[in-house]
């Protein structure tokens, strides 16, 4: 009986050791629980824990939960989170160049998109490196559209209204600035609010975007013209990565990369079924005419010449991109 409880003793204490060695990944978001963001990030989750025998987990905190995104970044420096899903502009500080795709009137349809991200995507998450991060996946959210609770169809209309812009993204900040606005810098996540309170009147989401967040019950105008790619990215810090071995890294990324992969299908969906969904309730989507997308695009330009600094990406990989879009649209 004593040699059996020695036996039975030793069995638990290793079993013990075994889930105390498991690396636990935590990260933070503001995507909303139940949104496929959350859906396909769990289900990436479910695969690394599985092909590392539970060594690797991640552990999300969804719909803000752990603070807005700075917070986020403080609490990933101080160990207290390890990672986090953000959007390029969100994360913006640790990378500038992540912040290429999502500027003004740059790109003009999902094929230009997917030719540049299929020759840029991997130079983009290597760059999160020199600021202590590790980019497991990048994904596509979809095009941008201004929303609004009032009528928007051309540049002094924008000028009049209320303009929220995320905090931290210092392109659209200068993008609303060249078109002559003074936006609105908040959060995310207090962007329904601040629509319901009036602060702000006026803001760009995916179609999918705003219907997650719930901006569809607030706006009443949508401008039918791309303003920026939506990417969101996420990243673990390098310290906690290195502390899990190659084998279960590689695990970790091939995994993540995998579920990142199918939001990007599922995103091109969702915004395609959601702007049928944006119409059926009543959503006025106004079509700019041909002038008018001159008009835009032209202010497009006149921000991305403004860019400059630490926070604007690379000219060598603007460049490279401008190249190569140009190179595209001859074809």
């Amino acid at each position: 009986m004593k040699l059996h409880n020695y036996w039975l003793s030793a069995l638990l204490a290793l079993s013990a050791a075994g889930v105390a060695e498991a690396d636990v990944l935590k990260i933070a978001t503001t995507a909303p629980d139940g949104t496929a963001w959350m859906k396909e990030m769990r289900a990436g989750a479910d695969a690394v824990k599985a092909r590392t025998e539970g060594r690797v987990e991640l552990k999300y905190y969804p719909g803000g939960v752990m603070g807005d995104p700075a917070t986020v970044q403080r609490k990933i420096k101080i160990g207290q989170l390890h990672g986090g899903a953000f959007t390029g502009g969100e994360i913006s500080s640790a990378n500038s160049d992540v912040q290429v795709y999502s500027l003004p009137f740059l790109f003009r349809t999902q094929a230009e998109i997917d030719a540049i991200r299929a020759k840029f995507d991997e130079r983009i998450k290597a760059g999160f490196e020199k600021n202590g991060f590790v980019a497991l996946s990048l994904s596509g959210g979809g095009f941008a559209y201004i929303m609004s609770t009032r009528e928007i169809k051309t540049r002094d209309d924008l000028k009049a209204a209320k303009v929220w812009v995320p905090q931290g993204d210092y392109i659209a900040e200068t993008a609303f600035k060249a078109a002559g606005v003074t936006p609105i810098s908040l959060p995310l996540a207090d962007v329904y609010t601040s629509l319901q309170t009036g602060l702000i009147d006026t803001a760009a989401n995916t179609f999918a975007g705003a219907i997650a967040f719930q901006w569809h019950t607030k706006v009443k105008h949508v401008v039918d013209l791309p303003v920026s790619y939506v990417v969101g990215v996420l990243v673990v810090d390098k310290k906690a990565m290195d502390k899990i071995s190659p084998t279960d890294q590689a695990a970790l990324k091939e995994e993540m990369a995998k579920a990142f992969a199918r939001l990007d299908q599922i995103g091109i969906e969702d915004n395609a079924k959601a702007v049928d969904a944006l119409k059926k309730q009543g959503i006025s989507v106004y079509q700019p005419s041909a002038e008018e997308v001159a008009n835009w695009q032209k202010v497009g330009l006149e921000s991305i010449q403004k860019l400059e600094g630490e926070r604007s990406p690379a000219a060598d990989l603007l460049k490279a991109v401008t190249d190569e879009l140009a190179a595209l649209r001859k074809k």
